[in-house]
């Protein structure tokens, strides 16, 4: 037997092995499982931050200051309400994405799908094996791996493009995108925190009045404090929504392009290593 020929028969041993072993053997499946739910957890908790900063920023839209006439200083705050709207929407979107992959999951490791590709795969190794040794029946097998290759191909997909690309999405993650996270994560909790302290002074100054007096000294420390304190959200409004439009680049990135790309990377995978040439 010569050489070329005896490699193809490696490669058809080497690569039916790999196959079954990860296909029956290997927990692929758990570990894409506990990574695509740490992706849910941590879109659920961001989805649960953008919440709570959009209400506290709608309350401190509601503040007014009353002089002359009504003054909402916190009106300057509805771009990034609408902002946070939208993160929150997004936030929503990739949880939703992530609860397909785990449906995704369950149907590709069904038993169903391990004996189909089981069975898909050794009639295809077996009529590579014949191709290779025998070539008069290279003809014969070509038009069998006409149709058998599409479908083994399909079912490669099926099985273990979503666990493979969720393993490789978690650690993407993890290699680049798990600093940006919780960075952003910090400056969105701190921004809830100011927002809500803002938004409760002026009801703390009412509750705290009792007397005549007492109501006009709170009057005059809310109509000099509250606006400060609104400016100052202001100026901490442009760094909110640096660390808003961060998570949804990450999210998006996860939820979207990375498993887009890993699935393309590993149909080009399948179709090259299933679909090549029998000489």
């Amino acid at each position: 037997m010569d050489r070329p020929r005896l490699l193809r028969r490696a490669f058809l041993l080497i690569l039916s092995a790999a196959v079954l072993t990860a296909c029956w053997l290997l927990p692929v499946d758990r570990h894409a499982r506990e990574q695509v739910n740490a992706g849910l957890q941590r879109s659920l908790t961001a989805f649960a931050a953008a919440r709570t900063l959009g209400a506290a920023v709608s309350v401190v839209q509601s503040v007014r200051v009353e002089a002359v006439v009504g003054v909402a200083p916190g009106e300057a705050l509805r771009p990034l309400s609408e902002l946070i709207d939208r993160f929150a929407a997004v936030m929503l979107a990739a949880s939703v994405a992530f609860g397909v992959q785990l449906l995704l999951l369950g149907v590709g490791g069904h038993l169903a799908v391990s004996i189909s590709l089981t069975a898909a795969l050794i009639a295809w190794a077996v009529l590579r094996w014949r191709g290779s040794g025998q070539p008069e029946a290279v003809p014969a097998s070509s038009r069998t791996l006409r149709w058998l290759t599409p479908v083994l191909i399909g079912l490669l997909m099926a099985r273990f493009a979503v666990p493979l690309s969720a393993l490789a999405n978690e650690a993407a993650y993890r290699a680049v995108m798990a600093g940006e996270f919780q960075g952003a994560m910090a400056g969105l909790e701190g921004a809830s925190a100011r927002a809500e302290a803002v938004a409760a002074e002026p009801r703390a100054a009412d509750e705290a009045s009792k007397s005549t007096v007492e109501r006009m000294r709170a009057w005059v420390e809310r109509l000099k404090s509250t606006p400060a304190a609104i400016d100052a959200l202001l100026q901490s409004a442009r760094e909110w929504a640096t660390q808003i439009v961060r998570l949804m680049a990450v999210f998006v990135l996860q939820t979207a392009v990375l498993p887009l790309a890993f699935v393309w990377l590993w149909w080009r995978i399948a179709r090259g290593l299933v679909g090549a040439p029998l000489r």
